[in-house]
């Protein structure tokens, strides 16, 4: 679901890199970066070891993971190969674990997938040589998001920001429209470009998890961090009176159908790769003129004729309401071991250093919460200013929410908080059967998850 942006040259906006200052972990504020621990392979010999990894990533992302997973074969002398994986990736590890071919390492796109590997004790410690890159790469927060009671099992290799919004300049231009920066203001540009004869906004509501990336900025900002923390904890309901207003909030978007591409059932039948190229092809007459989602929405444009810093541009998510501030959620990618053998270890220690993320990062659509990675090594600005704000800036972000929920309600694909939302988006004027098919979901996710740990 996140995918990679090829070299392209490009600028960013002044406004986009005042708001991306804020991107961070909690608890990271204020470390000093270390020294680089020396590259954790070098003299390893692994001949002979085969390794296999499983991630749900496909096309451009599975091609350039394939290109780190290759440095480590040619320093190793390893083989490692990478085993397609589905979502919901915690049940498709459930059942390779169940016929006894687990595979040794697989990346975890949600911390609540992590939390629940470990609660059914298939993970094993990322063990003293990944461990030495962690304490040298990698600040408090990251380290913590990978670990469960005090012990470290997973390495976050791959970081979003997933509080961006892309639009097409010659739209903008054309319908004199400007960047909003309150949700107010995002509504009326909206309206700015219908009125141009372009439909404002692309959704790829066919893919449930760019709706909870909708809700979740919303939420960020309009109830602030503290509800926003302890309804990731279910600790308060979704009957709650912050979700409500949420909804509401974004019920005065998805309740104009003119207002996005196709009307709420053709942005059901809209999946997320769509719903950014076609708001960058057509010229100055898309199918819409802006798409909210995260950095890596950058590889969708490079598929298209635009150019990044010219015809697309990005502003951050809207602020909601009087007292709300632009909201920063951010996710990421860890891996984590099921054997526990020198070759997952190794590859682990790897993954855990700058040597791997370089190679990653020139590929673009690629952020590495690795702080001795040299920013040169992303191809463009766009890239290299938000990984400099995800490393050096305070601790105003925090981490999807439905990623640190249990996978049944957060993650699973026609199921949960993604049908819910999808249920929602067709129907916006039922808020309070979405927040009680929510909690019903939600309650017994939870309830489940407490029983299996």
């Amino acid at each position: 679901m996140r995918t990679t942006l090829r070299p392209r040259k490009a600028a960013v906006t002044l406004t986009t890199l005042t708001a991306l200052g804020s991107l961070v972990l909690a608890g990271c504020g204020g470390e000093t970066t270390k020294d680089p621990a020396p590259a954790p392979d070098r003299d390893l010999s692994l001949t002979g070891e085969k390794i296999e990894v499983a991630a749900v990533w496909t096309g451009p992302e599975q091609e350039n993971f394939t290109k780190v997973l290759k440095e480590f074969e040619k320093r190793t002398g390893a083989t490692v190969t990478f085993v397609p994986a589905q979502d919901p990736i915690v049940n498709f590890l459930g059942t390779k674990i169940a016929g006894g071919s687990p595979p040794d390492v697989a990346m975890l796109p949600q911390v609540g997938a992590i939390q629940q590997a470990a609660a059914q004790k298939w993970l094993k410690p990322v063990g003293p040589e990944a461990e030495t890159q962690l304490a040298a790469n990698y600040s408090r927060g990251w380290r913590e998001l990978g670990a469960v009671d005090g012990t470290q099992y997973g390495v976050y290799f791959k970081a979003a920001n997933k509080s961006l919004v892309w639009y097409n300049t010659a739209v903008f231009e054309n319908a004199g429209a400007a960047e909003p920066k309150t949700w107010k203001e995002f509504l009326t540009t909206a309206e700015t470009i219908s009125a141009s004869g372009v439909t404002p906004v692309s959704v790829g509501g066919a893919d449930g998890w760019t709706l909870t990336d909708w809700f979740e900025n919303v939420y960020l900002s309009q109830a602030g961090p503290a509800k926003y923390d302890q309804l990731a904890k279910h600790e308060i309901k979704w009957t709650d009176p912050s979700v409500a207003a949420a909804l509401k909030t974004l019920a005065e978007l998805f309740g104009k159908p003119a207002l996005i591409a196709g009307g709420p059932g053709g942005a059901l039948q809209t999946e997320y790769p769509a719903s950014v190229t076609q708001t960058f092809t057509g010229g100055d007459q898309p199918k819409g003129a802006m798409v909210f989602e995260g950095d890596f929405a950058a590889v969708n444009i490079a598929q298209t004729k635009a150019e990044i810093g010219k015809d697309a541009k990005v502003f951050p998510f809207p602020k909601v309401g009087d007292a709300g501030t632009s909201p920063v959620v951010t996710a990421g990618d860890a891996a984590v071991a099921l054997k526990d053998t020198k070759g997952a270890r190794a590859l682990l220690a790897f993954l855990a250093s700058p040597d791997a993320a370089k190679i990653w990062a020139a590929e673009g659509g690629f952020l590495s919460p690795n702080k001795n990675l040299d920013p040169a090594a992303y191809p463009n600005d766009v890239q290299r200013e938000i990984a400099k704000a995800l490393i050096g800036a305070g601790d105003d972000f925090r981490f999807d929410m439905s990623d640190q929920m249990p996978q049944s309600f957060g993650g699973t694909p026609g199921k949960g908080e993604w049908k819910a939302l999808q249920d929602f988006l067709k129907n916006p004027q039922d808020v309070a059967g979405a927040q009680a098919r929510l909690e019903a979901d939600a309650a017994k996710a939870y309830k489940a998850a407490g029983a299996k740990s």
